[in-house]
């Protein structure tokens, strides 16, 4: 996101951890199909006065970043680009419910070193919850034009369930049996427990108010690149903490609040916390 806003001609800070600081790079880089582009961004460990805020950290680590966030009343807008459902009550009840905008964002991408980003998957959805589009729409018309398929959503569950339902069983499954997208569909036993993984998610989703639906789960799967791996995936074999609880625990609280069964999400998650367990020991 820091690349191809200031690619398009906005201000960009990038905020970076103090022990980082010296040592990233003052131009950030992206290899994409969109294009590749390297840029000057202004670095810094606290957040600036800005219209937005983009947090786009990972779930484990958004605690420690937000120690950098010292003076909430200088930014307009603060939009959560992080997996799971449960930061947005966080913020909220933090920095206020009007100044925190939901979003999702569904792209395959990695940091290959610092300020080196690789965008992987041929497309990249950003989903907003259109409260405050009048801020975000010529930001988000841009966008487009640089290969981003963007999109406004009115209801606010459904935005963020959306991307919860697809996410979290393909997560899930992939770091449970260490394979791609296409792996995990091409094992009828893989198959089956990701597609109860998905109607378990899909139940919850429906018991939180949002408007989700299993089959429309399936038909993307079909068209999903064979290769594609979950950045859950990738940051169990890295030795990384994976951001389980975000991720299954959105589905695994919600089933107990509703009295929901949830026997497939409850295995993979086991799964992958047994997995990330033996990487990180090692």
């Amino acid at each position: 996101m820091g690349t191809v806003l200031a690619h398009l001609g906005h201000s960009v800070t990038l905020v970076v951890r103090r022990e980082s600081l010296a040592s990233y790079p003052d131009q950030i880089k992206l290899e994409s199909p969109f294009g590749n582009f390297e840029v000057p961004v202004a670095k810094s460990t606290e957040v600036p006065p800005a219209d937005v805020l983009w947090l786009a950290v990972k779930a484990t680590q958004l605690e420690s970043s937000l120690e950098a966030f010292k003076n909430p009343e200088q930014v307009t807008a603060i939009v959560p680009l992080l997996n799971g459902i449960d930061h947005i009550g966080l913020l909220r009840e933090r920095y206020g419910t009007g100044r925190v905008i939901p979003a999702t964002i569904a792209v395959e991408s990695e940091r290959v070193a610092p300020g080196h980003i690789v965008h992987r998957s041929p497309f990249a959805i950003l989903n907003v919850f259109s409260a405050r589009e009048q801020l975000l729409g010529p930001t988000l018309a841009q966008l487009q034009k640089t290969g981003f398929e963007c999109h406004f959503i009115d209801h606010e569950p459904t935005l963020m369930w959306t991307k919860a339902v697809f996410l979290a069983p393909i997560a899930l499954a992939t770091t449970a049996f260490d394979q791609p997208i296409g792996g995990v569909i091409a094992k009828p036993e893989w198959k089956a427990q990701w597609e109860s993984c998905v109607r378990e998610a899909c139940a919850v989703a429906t018991a939180e108010g949002a408007k989700v639906d299993a089959n429309i789960v399936f038909t993307r799967m079909a068209g999903a690149p064979y290769g594609m791996r979950s950045s859950m995936q990738k940051d169990v074999e890295q030795g990384n903490p994976p951001e389980l609880d975000a991720i299954a625990g959105s589905i695994l609280r919600g089933a107990r609040r509703h009295g929901i069964e949830a026997p497939a999400t409850t295995s993979l998650a086991a799964a992958v916390s047994a997995r990330s367990a033996g990487a990180l020991r090692r």
